[in-house]
């Protein structure tokens, strides 16, 4: 038997069988590439997030991941790191 570890992510789009996400990792670099926001413990926003420990969301890596596969919700991005992500992601894809 393997063990799988359950990974966060920011849902992105989600559609009515899957959602397109973002992943999530609690390895910080010290300067967040122009595709990577970082969301520390002492972000004002920070306990909205669900998030454990601090992170950096990695917008260029994204997939398309079955609902049945997504085990629920632990929190939600604020205002500002909603902006933050959205003025990141037109840069990133250029849109």
């Amino acid at each position: 038997m393997t063990s799988t570890k359950l990974r966060p992510a920011l849902v992105l789009i989600e559609g009515e069988k899957d959602c397109v996400v973002a992943f999530i990792s609690s390895r910080v670099p010290e300067e967040p590439s122009s595709t990577e926001i970082s969301i520390r413990e002492d972000h004002e926003e920070f306990a909205k997030t669900g998030l454990k420990r601090s992170s950096v969301v990695r917008l260029d890596k994204v997939a398309t991941v079955s609902k049945s596969l997504m085990l629920g919700e632990i929190g939600e991005v604020g205002q500002a790191l909603r902006g933050e992500i959205n003025r990141k992601l037109r840069e990133a894809y250029q849109l």
